[in-house]
Formats: C-alpha cells, structure tokens, sequence
C-alpha cells in the first residue's frame, strides 16, 4: 500500500490562510481496521485480566486464561505487522514527536476547551496527529506496548524458566510491570475514547476512523495532485 504523503510534491509548503479544505481520506482501510481490532482486543484484555485478578467474578478462571492468553497472541501478531506496515508505507512519519506546537495544544486540552478556543491545530495531509497526539502514540508504542508484550510472554513461559535462581523474585517482578503496563493502556484508552468526544460534534473523531475521511487543508499544489493521480481519495467539493 503506497503513503500518499511520501508522493505529493512541495510537502514543506507552508497551508496558506486561503488553502481549500477538502474531504479527503487520510485513514487507509487498513489503518481503520488496525484501530478498530485493536480496540477490541484490549477490551477483551481488560475485561478478562479483571477477572483473572478477581476484580471481577464473570467467566470462569480458565476461562479467563484462555481467553487471556489468546487474545494477546493476536493483539502481539496485529502489532508486528502493523509495526512492519508502518515502516513500509512511511506511516511512521505521522508518529515522530515534534515540539512545535506541543504547548498550545497541552494549553488548549488544559483550559482553552473549557473556554471554547480554537483547537491550535489542523490535519494536514502530511501530519494527521498533532504534538501531543505523536507523543502520546509513540509512547504507546516505544514504552507501554513492548512492555506489556515482553511482560506477557515471560509470563506465559513461566513454566521454562522457573527453577533458575530467583526464579520467585523475577516471577513478581515480571507480573508487576505486566499488571502496571495494563493499567497504562487502559488509561491511555480511557483517555483516548474521552478526546474521540472533543471533536466538532460527539461523534466526528469516530465517524472519520470509521470512515477514513477528515476535512483538512490542502495547499493548491496538493490538491491537483491528488485530483490528477489519486480522485478516489477525494470527496466532491460541497458548496
């Protein structure tokens, strides 16, 4: 799958004021069923590591594991291909951190969206997140991600490695981070759906990752590409 952004010419253009806004599909099919699995692979995560903990008293204990154990297996397969996929189609670029622009947008999330201030940031065609957002997935994914993951599988391969020396002692601290690196995700995602809400209407951050397209300002150069090389990304202008 080609990253568009890595085609379109003059991409350091600066958006003048007067640049078109167009419906265009910035979120690629697969990015869109990445998100969506990935949600649903953590709520099962969630749902059954609360009930392996006995928070919660729902399913059965091996239930649980079972459940438990098979939906990290997918959710560490999706996360290797995504990572692959990423790399490939230089979606990697979208989740470099930047500090410019990061204290307007922290301002903003703090006290201008209380306030009813203009969001600092706009979608471009080459930079979907903004500040805060890249650094905030890149933490997920440098940090909380491969822990939980590193975590899990020495977790699952206890039984190898159990009789070393200390074996104990690693074994508590292993189910630590795994449990302090679960709780990370689920309050980044509890974060997470709360932003989903801070769009246009309640539902316009879930309505463009359902349906890939965002509203977003396109430089005169970028549009005739896209009209020319790349229509089916574009939505028809709206009076």
């Amino acid at each position: 799958m080609t990253d568009i952004t890595s085609s379109v010419p003059n991409e350091d253009l600066p958006i003048k004021p007067d640049a078109n806004k167009r419906a265009v599909k910035i979120y690629t099919r697969y990015e869109r069923f990445w998100h969506w699995s990935q949600a649903l692979l953590i709520f099962i995560l969630a749902f059954s590591g609360f009930n392996l903990h006995g928070t919660l008293s729902v399913v059965p204990f091996p239930l649980a594991v079972m459940v438990h154990t098979y939906a990290a297996i997918l959710l560490l397969i999706l996360w290797l291909f995504t990572t692959f996929w990423n790399f490939t189609t230089g979606q990697w670029r979208h989740y470099l951190p930047q500090n410019k622009g990061l204290f307007a947008v922290i301002k903003f999330y703090a006290f201008g969206i209380i306030t009813g201030a203009p969001h600092p940031y706009s979608k471009t065609l080459n930079r979907k997140q903004n500040a805060l957002q890249s650094l905030a997935y890149l933490t997920f994914m440098v940090i909380i991600g491969p822990a939980l993951w590193l975590s899990g599988i020495a977790y699952l391969l206890y039984g190898l490695w159990e009789t070393i020396q200390n074996g104990q002692q690693i074994f508590t601290l292993v189910a630590f981070v795994h449990t302090a690196a679960a709780f990370a995700m689920i309050t980044f995602v509890v974060i997470h759906v709360y932003m989903t809400t801070t769009g246009k209407t309640l539902f316009h951050y879930i309505r463009t990752m359902i349906t890939g397209y965002e509203k977003i300002e396109l430089t005169p150069a970028e549009e005739a590409y896209l009209e020319e090389q790349q229509p089916n990304l574009l939505k028809d202008k709206k009076s």
